[in-house]
């Protein structure tokens, strides 16, 4: 669970970004598919509507990061549909770097250990619910 501290400090830091949404989400995929170039074919070729959707879902996450039995439902739905794409629980991990790497290039100096460490946190708790669901599609559905 995040402390008051870090949930205030990802909000922050995801309002940064948020003017650069486009290209932050750029960012995003192209060094995703840089850790793991398998995962591209998982894609549409064009990434301009799965990076809105992208940077729309880790607005709705950051924002309730502290009503987190809300977010849970989306969150598993989530799982569960990316399950059906074919994503993987290792898939995660490339994830989780390409955005802490992301915050990185945007945030510059203002991405600190301690930022880093909230966004960790924050992107481990989704992450999670999003594996779990996708171990169990039926459960996640009536979420």
């Amino acid at each position: 669970m995040l402390t008051p501290s870090q949930i205030a400090a990802v909000r922050q830091s995801f309002a940064l970004i948020r003017p650069n949404a486009v290209r932050a989400a750029a960012q995003f995929y192209d060094r995703l598919f840089a850790l793991d170039p398998k995962l591209r074919p998982l894609f549409p070729r064009d990434l301009a509507p799965q990076g809105r959707k992208l940077m729309q879902m880790l607005g709705v996450a950051v924002a309730n990061l502290d009503r987190v039995e809300a977010l849970m439902p989306r969150i598993r739905a989530l799982g569960a549909r990316h399950a059906g794409y074919g994503v993987k629980d290792a898939h995660y991990d490339a994830a989780g770097g390409a955005l802490l790497w992301t915050l990185e290039q945007n945030l510059r100096e203002r991405f600190t250990p301690e930022l880093r460490t909230a966004w960790i946190a924050a992107y481990t708790l989704v992450a999670e619910a999003m594996k779990d669901a996708a171990k169990s599609p039926a459960s996640s559905a009536a979420a």
